[in-house]
């Protein structure tokens, strides 16, 4: 059996992009901690493992959380520090969030080594290419930032639709000395177009049958997908934020209680793990000194 990848984004719903942008309250309501908990129940119930990409600001904010999800046998990846796209930042910037985020980690889980990266708002793409050199210079060994279609908000084409070894030159190719491996989100071609299936959005939008189809046809062509969702999408208390154009409203709350029914019913269907286990990365990392500050 395929074993897929499963990874949580561990942030507040105000770090979501198109609320982030429009937020004025500056200590909003923090609900992370009590919406993940669904997701950690069901995740408990069917035994399954996950990796949960957390932003710094939660690290820092709820340490005894992150503390339980590692304790329960998940992976802890890197969502950036800030959760600024990685277009808003410079490398120089990017690496001292990522050094941030190494000292937050070794404060709480002092013998964990984060492994893997996922860019804020999937913003990996041909303006940000450089951070898989900064990453690499940090001794990260995986990255799931690239999102092969492109939106109106991210995305790349003509990516891989596999894990594959890209540089910061040819993010769209595969190379031997790529350094890391991406594990892109997961797309499935209708009639020559992309459908995306990773989770999130898609998860919400896609009719249960159609979704486990397609997931079903990419397991049974021999390559695992990978499937992300965000507590505050799970969270019937979530805050809804005035200011939003209808589409952007539409994208950011749309159908958020199928996701938890939804959940389960792919949790009974497929065979999941942490990205680092589908991946096959075993050990740490070694960071060069050259890149602290």
């Amino acid at each position: 059996m395929i074993v897929n990848g499963l990874s949580v984004d561990l942030e507040e719903w105000f770090h979501a992009e198109l609320v982030r942008t429009r937020m004025g309250d500056p200590q909003p309501t923090r609900r992370v901690a009590s919406a993940v908990e669904p997701i950690l129940d069901l995740l408990r119930r069917h035994n399954v493992l996950a990796t949960f990409f957390v932003v710094g600001d939660v690290l820092q904010h709820h340490p005894e959380l992150v503390q339980r999800i590692h304790r329960a046998g998940h992976e802890i990846g890197c969502h950036g520090w800030s959760h600024l796209p990685l277009w808003a930042l410079t490398p120089q910037a990017f690496a001292e969030e990522l050094v941030c985020f190494d000292r937050e980690v070794a404060g709480i889980l002092p013998a964990e080594q984060v492994v893997g990266f996922r860019a804020p708002t999937f913003s990996l793409d041909a303006r940000s290419a450089w951070a898989l050199d900064v990453l690499r210079e940090r001794g990260y060994r995986y990255d799931s930032s690239v999102f092969p279609f492109r939106t109106y908000l991210y995305g790349v084409d003509d990516c891989p639709p596999h894990p594959y070894r890209p540089t910061s030159a040819e993010l769209t190719t595969d190379h031997a000395n790529g350094g890391l491996i991406e594990f892109p989100m997961t797309t499935f071609r209708v009639a020559g177009f992309p459908v995306p299936v990773s989770g999130g959005f898609y998860l919400r939008i896609l009719p249960l049958p159609v979704l486990s189809r397609l997931l079903q046809r990419i397991n049974a062509r021999g390559r695992p997908f990978v499937l992300y969702l965000h507590p505050w999408e799970a969270d019937a208390e979530t805050p809804r934020i005035g200011g939003l154009s209808p589409m952007d409203r539409f994208v950011t709350y749309h159908n958020a209680g199928t996701v938890l029914p939804k959940l389960e019913a792919l949790l009974r269907r497929f065979a999941f793990a942490p990205l680092r286990r589908v991946l096959g990365i075993e050990g740490g990392r070694s960071v060069r000194p050259m890149m602290e500050t």
